[in-house]
């Protein structure tokens, strides 16, 4: 399970990672996402991995009123969710292969689970917020 720091520094690493690959998918790898008909799969991919980066700041910061396991399982599950989901899209993309196609669904299972574990963390801390 992540720790509050642990997540927070995930968080700001993803943020950081996916503002670089935007900006590599836009530049270095725009001729090569074009010649693969990728493009639509690569903004996908740093689309998720934005948001799941915001995402993991945002639980980082709730850690300190959503005691319990159950927010730490969150950001956990977002994180690796995250690295599955949007790392196999972005493999997909560069190397233009299906090879990792059935990586996603499960990195989206992860994203569903940590987004599963956030709403019970809130749901069941009301008096916190």
């Amino acid at each position: 399970m992540l720790s509050q720091r642990q997540t927070l520094i995930l968080g700001s690493l993803l943020g950081g990672i996916a503002v670089a690959l935007g900006a590599f998918g836009s530049h270095a790898f725009k001729s090569l996402l074009l010649e693969n008909n990728r493009v639509a799969t690569y903004e996908l991919a740093t689309r998720y991995h934005f948001f799941h980066a915001l995402t993991m700041l945002v639980i980082g910061l709730l850690m300190n009123h959503l005691k319990g396991k159950s927010i730490q399982a969150s950001a956990t599950f977002i994180f690796t969710g995250t690295m599955l989901f949007s790392g196999s899209l972005y493999v997909m993309a560069l190397l233009n292969t299906n090879k990792v196609a059935l990586i996603t669904p499960i990195g989206g299972i992860f994203l569903l689970t940590g987004w599963g574990f956030l709403l019970y963390s809130v749901v069941r801390n009301p008096k916190t917020l």
